[in-house]
């Protein structure tokens, strides 16, 4: 095998490390702060919504099927709902508001007070996130984030944010994955 390509894996796997570190250190805490909100909205009929781009969208529609279907135990569907699953209010929307408006009109058709928006954003700064954020906060819910650069936009108007800080955004989603497994086996507790 290369050398270089030795190098580049072994990089990877540093940085990774490095940034499980920091979230050991630093975001237990967030984490735990997190799974008691969707906790406790779930316990109040609310209900968790999630939304992300490119691949933080594909991370919400893991985290909702881990909650509306079960991710180690068996207990009761819980009401998670991915905004970036329904092609054709995608499209609609975007065709019709913008792009920028897509996670905004579906927060404005489907938030109640009392619910979640779990919003991920690595940049922090994603304009369809912080639209759709923006809304949810003025609608009474709270606002969960996941992002990969400190002090971020989406950071500052969350009630509640982890952050993954590199600038590198695989490894960013990496730790958030971590992340959103422990806050799905947590609320999963809860219910089970």
């Amino acid at each position: 095998m290369n050398e270089n390509i030795k190098k580049q894996i072994a990089k990877a796997i540093e940085l990774h490390k490095r940034l499980v570190d920091e979230f050991a250190e630093k975001g237990i805490g967030t984490i735990a702060a997190i799974a008691d909100i969707i906790t406790k909205s779930l316990k109040r009929d609310g209900r968790v919504y999630v939304c992300g781009n490119g691949g933080s969208a594909a991370d919400a529609q893991h985290i909702a099927g881990e909650l509306v279907g079960r991710f180690e135990r068996e207990r009761k569907g819980l009401p998670a709902i991915a905004l970036t699953t329904d092609t054709s209010v995608i499209t609609a929307l975007a065709n019709d508001y913008g792009y920028e408006k897509v996670f905004r009109r579906q927060v404005e058709a489907l938030i109640r007070k009392g619910d979640v928006l779990w919003a991920i954003s690595t940049s922090g700064r994603s304009t369809n996130i912080l639209e759709g954020a923006k809304l949810a906060k003025k609608k009474g819910a709270v606002v969960v984030a996941f992002t990969g650069i400190a002090g971020s936009r989406l950071e500052r108007m969350a009630d509640v944010c982890f952050c993954a800080d590199d600038k590198s955004t695989a490894r960013s989603q990496e730790i958030h994955q971590i992340a959103y497994h422990i806050i799905c086996d947590i609320v999963e507790q809860n219910f089970a």
